[in-house]
C-alpha cells in the first residue's frame, strides 16, 4: 500500500521547506531509516530519513523548489500503483489547506548596463571682452555690470572684464558671474579632456534563502517591537590571558577566550537570574536552567546554536561542546532541537578583529551580549600608566524584560569574573 510523505516540520518556525537535494530518484527502492532527501529550513539543511520501505513511485517537490509544511512531499509504494489517483485522494496536513507545487525559484541573474557615451571633447574659446562704455554710450574703460554681479565676482576673485554678459545692451548680470569659467591656455591644460566614467556597470541578484528569511523576519521584529537599550564596558584580560595559559598547558586541552567568556556568562546568569529571562507576551519566564545560545556564521548568514546548562560545565567541556556544535553547524549536520531553548546568547566578533558593536536580542531572549575582540592598549593601573590588554563588552537588552540597574550588576558581576578568572571555581 502506497504511502503519502509530506513536507516535514523540522524546525518551531519553519512554514516552507526547500528540498535542496534528492538523495533517491523515481524507480529506487527505499528501506525505512535511509536517507530520502536533504531539505532547507529556516534555520539549516536538515537531511531526512524515509518511515517507509518501498519504491519511490512520485517526487512532488523538484530539486530547488519549495513547498509548504504538509505539502506532498512523495510517494513511496509497490510498483505498478497509480500515483495519480493516490494524489488525488491525498488530504493536506492541517497546516496546509491547499497542496500547491510552489514555482521554481527565480536563479541568479547579472544584468549589465553600459557606460554613458563620453561627452564630446570640449572646444576651446578664446576669452571674451566685455564691451565698456560710459553713461553717454562712449567707450571710457568701465564695464557694464549690474552691482550684485560686480559683488559676485569681487568675492570669487574674478576679473568682470573678462565676463561676457548677456543682459541688456551686454549687462553682466550675477548668472553670467555664476556660470563663468575662466579661460586656460592649451599649453598649460592637462593632456586629458574628457572626465566620462569608464567600464561596466553590472549586479548579481541572488533570491533569498530560508535562512536568510527566517533572520529578517525575526529579528526585524525583534528590532521594531522590543525596546533595545545597552550598556557597554571595558574588560581588562590581563588575568584571563594568564590563566588561558596555564589551561591550554594541560596535555589535550585547548581553549579558546570565547570559552572563558561563556562560562564566565553562564556564572553570571546564576548570580542574576532576572536577566536568564524571556519575554512572553503577557508574561516574563525567568528561568531556572542556564542554557547559553552561541552565535555561529555559516554560508547562509547566522545560526545559534545552545550549550545546555552551561552553568554545570567547566571550561574545557565548553569548549569541546562548542566546537562540536559550530562545526556540525558550519557543515549543515546540526540537529533543530540544539538550536532552540536557549535563555541567553552571545555573539563574538573578537575574531574578525571588532573592538566594540551591538547585537540584536534574539526573542523571546532579554538580553544578548556582544564581545569585540582584546587589544594591546595603554591603561592606568596604581596612577600609572602601564601595557593592558582590554576588551569590549557591550550588552543589548529588552527594556520590557530587564532594566538598567539588573543589567548593569549582571555586566559588572561578569567583569569581575573575567578579570579573575579562579573567582568562578568559587
Amino acid at each position: 500500500m502506497a504511502e503519502i510523505i509530506y513536507m516535514p516540520k523540522l524546525s518551531d518556525t519553519m512554514t516552507e521547506g526547500v528540498v535542496a537535494d534528492w538523495l533517491k530518484k523515481v524507480g529506487d527502492t527505499v528501506a525505512s531509516g535511509e536517507l530520502l532527501a536533504e531539505i532547507e529550513t529556516d534555520k539549516a539543511t536538515m537531511e531526512f530519513e524515509s518511515f517507509y520501505d518501498g519504491i519511490l513511485l512520485h517526487i512532488g517537490v523538484e530539486k530547488g523548489q519549495g513547498a509548504p509544511v504538509n505539502s506532498v512531499l512523495a510517494i513511496i509504494g509497490e510498483k505498478g500503483e497509480d500515483v495519480q489517483a493516490i494524489l488525488a485522494n491525498a488530504t493536506p496536513g492541517r497546516d496546509s489547506a491547499v497542496v500547491t507545487a510552489p514555482s521554481q525559484p527565480e536563479e541568479a541573474k547579472t544584468e549589465v548596463f553600459a557606460a554613458p557615451a563620453p561627452s564630446p571633447a570640449p572646444v576651446e574659446v578664446a576669452p571674451v571682452q566685455n564691451s565698456v562704455s560710459s553713461s553717454n554710450g562712449s567707450n571710457d574703460g568701465r564695464v557694464m555690470a549690474s552691482p550684485l554681479a560686480k559683488k559676485l565676482a569681487e568675492d570669487k576673485g574674478i576679473d568682470i572684464s573678462q565676463v561676457a554678459g548677456t543682459g541688456e545692451n551686454g549687462r553682466v548680470v550675477k548668472r553670467d558671474v555664476d556660470h563663468f569659467v575662466p579661460y586656460t591656455p592649451a599649453a598649460s591644460r592637462p593632456a586629458y579632456v574628457s572626465s566620462a566614467p569608464s567600464g561596466t556597470e553590472s549586479y548579481t541578484e541572488v533570491p533569498n534563502s530560508q535562512m536568510r528569511k527566517a533572520i529578517a523576519k525575526t529579528l526585524s521584529a525583534s528590532k521594531f517591537s522590543a525596546p533595545h537599550f545597552y550598556l557597554k564596558m571595558e574588560v581588562d584580560m590581563d588575568n584571563a590571558i594568564t590563566s588561558r595559559a596555564a589551561i591550554n598547558a594541560q596535555e589535550g586541552v585547548k581553549v579558546s577566550f570565547n570559552d572563558i567568556v561563556i562560562k564566565a556568562v553562564a556564572v553570571a546568569l546564576r548570580r542574576h537570574p532576572k536577566v536568564n529571562a524571556d519575554w512572553m507576551g503577557e508574561s516574563i519566564r525567568y528561568n531556572n536552567h542556564i542554557h547559553v545560545g552561541v552565535a555561529v556564521a555559516v554560508e547562509d548568514g547566522l545560526v545559534v546554536p545552545v550549550v545546555k546548562f552551561a552553568d554545570t560545565k567547566g571550561i574545557a567541556q565548553l569548549g569541546d561542546e562548542i566546537k562540536d556544535l559550530a562545526s556540525r553547524a558550519r557543515d549543515k549536520k546540526i540537529k533543530p532541537e540544539e538550536m532552540q531553548g536557549g535563555t541567553f546568547a552571545v555573539s563574538n566578533l573578537g575574531m574578525y578583529g571588532i573592538e566594540d558593536f551591538t547585537s540584536i536580542i534574539n526573542p523571546p531572549n532579554g538580553c544578548i551580549l556582544s564581545v569585540g575582540q582584546i587589544k594591546s592598549t595603554p591603561v592606568v593601573k596604581n596612577g600609572e600608566i602601564v601595557p593592558g590588554n582590554v576588551m569590549k563588552l557591550s550588552l543589548s537588552c529588552d527594556h520590557r524584560v530587564v532594566d538598567g540597574a539588573i543589567g548593569s550588576a549582571f555586566l559588572k558581576t561578569l567583569k569581575e569574573l573575567l578579570e579573575n578568572p579562579v573567582t568562578m571555581l568559587i
